[in-house]
């Protein structure tokens, strides 16, 4: 891997690596690009997903790596980590600056007094402000409710710019960027790397060889990057934020206060509009809806004239300008968001590049507002021009050939778009686990296809089974949280072994009482199929109850799908299969994370082996040994389970 990483650095064609777990591929990847980056005097931008990773590369793998390499080099290498402005300490927020107006909580006030909860996060956040060098959020531990943690940070549009600020010359943020920009080695985000790549902002130092970990995370987190929404509290903030930026006497000459209350309106309109609108993808746009966007923009765009004209004198005051600087933000990103949702519907249904759908909150969610949301049918186009065509790009994770091929994902990159594709190599350097002699890939095909809502009692049944033949020692991975809860509440009176379910607490604590009570079951849903690693005998069987296709009615996917068949080609293959490959290969991956580790992945939908597209799905897992005999598996999991020093038999 590190030849071949090294390979594309010379040649400038990008390279998709896939590596499975225990390959060491962060440092196959690393020293090639430490080598390139000292010897080109340059910076390289290593992107990943979760911040376990970036932790990992941070305070692991570089520091053991640098010291290592410097003597061939003749220097020793630097690296940095680099987040979003949001993640660090802001002393001017801290000390005095403008806090979160009290009356910009939706639905109730934010207390911060000493005596409430919220107030002693706060109090305990300023406390460590006097020692921490960083301003790191991260390294506040445990940490704190993102409540609290606003009252002392701000985001980047927020921010006054550290020349008019009186503590510019400390400013943690600042401080990140600075020395970001003399490394050699950048650890960041997906999040900021797709925001540096897909918009005028340069969030991060300039260079020309980006390597992406976790990659088969990358279309969702720019997708996620990429997305706009509206709904009526939004609108209604930002008018109110608007109006008290200018004094009320200015309102008869049309100042902000007068087209803040035509803002107000407007955010009253857009709440009864999205409160009657049926939730799910939007193909046709009301004529009433239509026309509250335009008074939503229209008005954003009058606010936004009104605050800017009124400016004078706002230098000399911080707070002031820091307020301003929030609402012209929230204008402009109310007026971007409403022409997109507009312009998107000037298009012919089979050629829009935007999908818009309302997303209503589920009744125990009640307090969330409806939201309409509008994010981009592809990003595979951007990212062909704004990232891939700026440098070389190397992408790695264990699992990114679904089906046995790259071009699944290579395709949602923009790799393999018509016309003049660009250079690309995909690579699999394999596993360092015998896959066929340490697990088994168990299909129940004797139970009957899932049903759409609740676990059939066969299904409830067949984890019983396989949970008492483990002795527990159990990852539940189900497609809903609603199936996870029904199957942890019906089996807890059934098994002798304790039974957590995603949700009891916070999912860290939920994985760390899994892995040190090895008897214990952990049930839970979509972040458990891509974030447990727990090796040992803590873990013996990976339970998935279903083929996690996306939802019939996911407006993306069902976009998506629709997109790919208009152009002739299989949109279940292309979006739902591909989707449920991806997570398929993620959720069997926490079975083995050390070369002693043995066990079985049971899945309890029958269509893995019955259906046509089965073949596929099974080509993306890891080979293990294959059976669909439930007597074969118990008796298997009864032998680990007796060779586990804390058996429950």
């Amino acid at each position: 891997m590190a030849e071949a990483v090294q390979h594309a650095i010379e040649t400038g064609e990008h390279l998709a690596v896939q590596a499975g777990t225990g390959t060491g591929k962060s440092l196959a990847y690393l020293v090639p690009a430490i080598r390139y980056a000292v010897a080109d005097r340059t910076t390289v931008v290593v992107a990943t997903a979760t911040i376990a990773l970036q932790r990992q590369l941070i305070d692991r793998d570089l520091p053991r790596l640098v010291p290592a390499v410097a003597p061939l080099l003749g220097q020793e290498p630097t690296f940095a980590i680099l987040k979003g402005r949001r993640n660090y300490l802001c002393l001017h927020r801290q000390r005095g600056g403008p806090a979160d107006d009290p009356q910009d909580a939706l639905f109730e006030p934010v207390d911060t007094g000493p005596t409430s909860p919220l107030g002693r996060q706060v109090k305990r956040l300023h406390e460590w402000a006097e020692q921490t060098t960083t301003g790191d959020r991260d390294e506040l531990i445990p940490g704190v409710p993102d409540a609290a943690w606003r009252q002392v940070s701000v985001s980047a549009q927020e921010c006054i710019g550290a020349q008019r600020c009186p503590f510019g010359s400390r400013c943690f943020a600042e401080k990140a960027r600075e020395t970001a920009a003399k490394a050699h080695i950048v650890v960041t985000n997906h999040a900021l790397m797709a925001i540096d790549a897909t918009s005028d902002i340069d969030v991060l130092p300039g260079h020309d060889l980006v390597i992406i970990d976790e990659a088969h995370d990358l279309v969702d987190r720019v997708t996620s990057a990429t997305a706009g929404e509206l709904s009526g509290p939004m609108v209604d903030t930002a008018g109110r934020r608007a109006g008290r930026l200018t004094e009320p006497g200015t309102a008869e000459s049309g100042g902000a206060l007068a087209v803040a209350d035509q803002l107000r309106q407007a955010a009253a309109a857009l709440t009864v509009d999205l409160g009657d609108a049926p939730a799910g993808r939007m193909d046709v746009l009301s004529d009433a809806l239509a026309a509250t966007l335009r008074s939503v923009r229209d008005a954003a765009k009058a606010c936004t004239d009104a605050i800017t004209a009124s400016a004078t004198g706002m230098e000399e005051d911080p707070q002031r300008l820091s307020a301003a600087r929030l609402t012209l933000a929230s204008l402009d990103d109310l007026q971007r968001t409403a022409d997109r949702i507009l312009g998107s519907f000037t298009e012919e249904l089979e050629t829009r590049p935007e999908v818009v759908w309302l997303d209503r909150p589920f009744v125990e969610d009640a307090r969330r507002p409806p939201t309409l949301r509008v994010a981009p049918l592809e990003v595979g186009p951007v990212l062909r021009e704004r990232l891939f065509g700026s440098g070389t790009v190397t992408l790695t994770s264990a699992t990114l050939a679904l089906g046995g091929s790259f071009n699944p994902l290579a395709s949602q990159w923009g790799l393999n778009l018509p016309g003049d594709q660009l250079s690309w190599t995909g690579l699999d350097v394999g596993s360092p686990f015998d896959h066929p002699r340490s697990g088994i890939l168990y299909v129940a095909r004797h139970l009957p296809p899932p049903g759409r809502d609740q676990l059939a009692e066969a299904y409830l049944t067949e984890l019983e089974e396989l949970i008492d033949a483990a002795g527990g020692r159990t990852l539940g991975l189900f497609s809903s949280m609603r199936a996870a809860v029904q199957a942890a509440g019906a089996l807890r009176d059934r098994i002798k072994q304790p039974l957590l379910c995603q949700g009891d607490d916070v999912t860290a604590q939920l994985v760390k009482q899994f892995a040190e009570d090895e008897p214990t079951c952990l049930f839970g849903t979509l972040s458990l199929w891509q974030g447990v690693d727990v090796p040992g005998p803590s873990l013996r069987l990976v339970v998935i109850d279903r083929i996690p296709f996306p939802r019939p009615d996911d407006p993306l996917a069902s976009a998506r799908q629709r997109a790919v068949a208009a152009r002739g080609g299989n949109g279940f293959m292309t979006v739902a299969a591909a989707h449920a490959a991806l997570l398929l290969a993620q959720g069997t991956g926490r079975l083995l994370r050390t070369m002693t580790d043995r066990g079985v992945v049971a899945v309890l939908d029958p269509r893995l082996v019955t259906a046509r597209y089965g073949d596929f799905l099974r080509a993306s897992l890891p080979p293990f040994w294959t059976t669909t005999d439930p007597a074969l598996v118990r008796a298997a999991l009864r032998r680990l389970s007796a060779m586990d020093p804390l058996s429950v038999h």
